[in-house]
């Protein structure tokens, strides 16, 4: 096991690496989607265009935390709790500010999506009020607060009580407040359009316990190898199941809008209008992510299990910051134009 002056500097380099990584994936998704202004049409500030993206990737970073902080007791078992206590008393401080961040975060974009509504005014309390009352996104959003309200709760308690407030209900509260965030984005006009919702709900449930588990493992368990060699066959495991339900449920919900275009048919729409650039570019992510995650399992895992020194902690830093970017792909895709 390494030094724990080793590990920090580790940790924040992940922690950076993914956040810029959603960055990144926000500014290219926004380079594929530009459009040209509508004459005579208000648009909102740069400030609103630039900032609403990035709040809702750090947003969805931060929920994908809280999932993750809420799932590694799981993955590291309750038998060995000398070795596990001193990782979980990080986590669960980690969660309360995971669920800080998200509270915080989806309260702004409801300002932010609010402003982006009425471009040129300005936007106050009552405004923002309306924006909820009216709006389905703005519903969605506050009720996901409100979930990451409770959450932030049960951390709070956590902390202060342990393992005694149980897993299941951490992991519970944190995957119910992902299940309005596909309402505060794109919305299909389909004829099937709950089938179409439940598919969201599933790929940003799967991404979040994928992108949380793996960042979770990573930040917290990677240098403490024992613990690791437990641990990383169950998430696996997991990964593959979420790999396998991201990846058919993004295919399925990105072709079913490009389906819906009038103008212009598939396969053509994949490369010629901007929400078709913007999933070519969560598909080859998944493409990467996908060979990245089998070389974890299948050349790295076995070193793991024996408790060898791997590069395990660098393969899935890139992992996490390709995970980034799908996830900055994933706000403007929620938002770009079908044509």
């Amino acid at each position: 096991m390494t030094t724990n002056r080793t590990a920090l500097p580790t940790r924040h380099f992940v922690l950076l690496v993914t956040t810029l990584g959603g960055v990144l994936g926000v500014l290219l998704g926004l380079l594929l989607a530009a459009q040209d202004p509508v004459p005579g049409v208000a648009e909102p500030g740069l400030a609103v265009r630039l900032g609403l993206p990035l709040v809702r990737v750090v947003l969805d970073l931060a929920a994908t935390a809280a999932v993750g902080l809420s799932l590694l007791p799981k993955l590291l078992g309750f038998s060995r709790p000398a070795l596990t206590e001193p990782v979980m008393r990080i986590a669960r401080r980690a969660a309360v500010v995971a669920a800080a961040v998200w509270v915080l975060c989806a309260l702004l974009s409801i300002v932010l999506q609010a402003a982006e509504l009425r471009p040129g005014t300005t936007i106050t309390i009552g405004s923002a009020v309306d924006y909820v009352r009216q709006v389905g996104a703005g519903q969605g959003l506050l009720f996901s607060a409100v979930c990451a309200l409770v959450s932030l709760w049960i951390a709070v308690l956590a902390v202060r009580s342990g393992e005694s407030v149980p897993a299941e209900l951490r992991i519970l509260v944190a995957v119910f407040g992902l299940l309005p965030l596909p309402i505060t984005g794109h919305a299909s006009n389909w004829k099937y359009h709950d089938y179409s919702m439940i598919s969201m709900e599933l790929h940003v449930v799967g991404a979040a316990v994928w992108t949380g588990g793996l960042g979770a493992l990573v930040v917290l368990v990677a240098h403490r190898r024992g613990l690791l060699a437990d641990a990383l066959p169950k998430f696996s495991k997991l990964a593959t199941v979420s790999l396998i339900l991201v990846s058919a449920t993004g295919l399925f919900n990105g072709l079913l809008e490009l389906n819906l275009n009038p103008v212009v048919e598939l396969p053509e729409s994949l490369f010629t209008t901007s929400y078709g650039l913007v999933l070519v570019g969560k598909i080859v992510c998944s493409a990467l992510l996908a060979a990245l995650g089998a070389n974890i399992r299948w050349r790295l895992m076995p070193h793991v299990a024996q408790h060898r020194t791997t590069a395990v902690i660098g393969w899935a830093a890139l992992e996490l910051t390709i995970m980034g970017v799908a996830f900055g792909l994933a706000v403007v895709l929620s938002r770009a134009p079908v044509s």
